[in-house]
């Protein structure tokens, strides 16, 4: 062949890819693994290592001090008395109860939360698939956490037949009873990924992940779950969905009918109130810490429930003690909560350090993009904030936070 005629082969090869990825299904598959292996090779050339730990304030000093576990956990007289309907009171559920089990759904990459959610909803009548839930809270398919506001807000507005809460600070009994009365519940949760999924060279292959949970036998010792990773009717151990149910705050979303609220609220008891169930979890962990100082994710659950409260200076300290003992690789690709506490504690360095180690991790990370910018905003620097908040914007199209943001300084999308 003729140089012309090879450079006129390529030329149509290459003009043919190119039409090829307009195809949306070919795109969506394409540009996630493209975004996965531009994240590889940018930790091969430069490896950002484990969670920074803490850059030193002399403004600020905070000993994170946990109340001793006698005094967390037995509720005073006055909390019982001013709880809705105190969980002592209801009858322990029965042995064992199941659901029937949904059509399954396998999420596609990085889909396990409206995935767990699309299950959930056929189990009250619904005929849609993840793709609608995802095509409006994660409409770009390279976005890798999808937080369980967006599924509440998705069920809010987009099944309005339905309502739908979500709480922390669960715990076994409470899943328990509520499947035993008919309700699945979603949990967010931790898995192992698989080898082939890694990321980066030194990999901990830790990644958060919704659950579906539609049974339970206290004789086997197991929930029955619909894992939208590994698969339908999964039996999990009673311990081994707690271990892996501790990093996220005990988490669990529920939905229901209009008319079934009233029994919502007495299968929670004082948990119905949000702010006394963040008062619980609160007291959960810090009697987690008083047991086990060295429990990373019970400092970070502390800190948690503490930013619930503007607690920030508090937040800050139990969340440095965390980062202090070692957290996982991925952790602030899913929780945002010590982005928030630099902020406030005016601890911009720190915010800065956190926000680049999650960007480094991935990119396709809207709140990373969000908080790095306010970062930069208060560190003077206007233009690198709004560019920041448009890189938000490209990751997650309409997000409100980075819209907010833009409007703030007067820019434009």
């Amino acid at each position: 062949m003729t140089k012309r005629n090879i450079f006129l082969t390529g030329a149509g090869i290459l003009a043919l890819g190119i039409l090829f990825l307009q195809i949306p299904a070919v795109h969506e598959r394409v540009a996630w693994r493209y975004e996965v292996a531009k994240t590889y090779l940018r930790n091969v050339l430069d490896p950002v290592g484990e969670v920074p730990t803490a850059i030193p304030n002399p403004a600020i000093v905070v000993t994170p001090s946990p109340v001793p576990l006698t005094e967390t956990a037995v509720p005073t007289l006055k909390a019982a008395e001013t709880a809705a309907v105190p969980t002592s009171t209801l009858e322990p559920p029965p042995p064992q109860a199941s659901l029937p089990s949904p059509p399954y759904e396998k999420q596609t990459p990085n889909n396990c939360g409206p995935a767990a959610l699309s299950m959930m909803l056929h189990m009250f009548g619904w005929n849609g698939s993840q793709k609608d839930i995802s095509d409006v809270i994660k409409p770009v398919n390279g976005d890798r956490n999808v937080n369980p506001e967006e599924l509440a807000y998705w069920v809010r507005n987009y099944a309005g037949w339905l309502r739908v809460e979500y709480r922390v600070g669960g715990d076994l009994e409470t899943l328990k009873r509520l499947i035993a009365a008919g309700y699945p519940v979603i949990i967010e949760g931790t898995t192992a990924l698989n080898p082939d999924d890694t990321g980066w060279p030194d990999d901990d292959l830790w990644a958060a992940h919704f659950l579906l949970l539609n049974g339970y036998d206290n004789s086997t010792q197991t929930f029955l779950a619909q894992d939208t990773y590994r698969g339908p009717d999964r039996q999990v151990p009673y311990a081994q969905l707690e271990s892996e149910w501790k990093p996220f705050n005990y988490l669990y979303l529920i939905v229901y009918l209009p008319e079934q609220e009233e029994e919502i609220r007495q299968l929670l008891g004082s948990n119905w109130d949000p702010d006394r169930n963040r008062q619980n979890a609160l007291s959960l962990a810090e009697a987690a810490v008083a047991v086990d100082p060295s429990d990373a994710f019970a400092w970070f659950n502390v800190g948690s429930n503490l930013v619930y409260f503007g607690r920030y200076d508090e937040a800050n300290a139990a969340y440095d003690k965390a980062r202090e003992i070692g957290l996982p690789q991925r952790m602030f690709r899913y929780q945002f909560g010590p982005f928030l506490a630099n902020f406030h504690a005016n601890r911009i360095d720190d915010l800065l350090a956190l926000t680049e180690y999650a960007l480094q991790r991935t990119q396709m990370s809207e709140e990373a993009w969000l908080w790095h910018g306010w970062a930069l905003y208060r560190k003077g620097d206007i233009n690198g904030a709004i560019n920041d908040w448009r890189k938000a914007l490209s990751v997650r199209p309409g997000y409100e936070d980075a819209l907010y943001a833009l409007d703030f300084v007067g820019a434009t999308p």
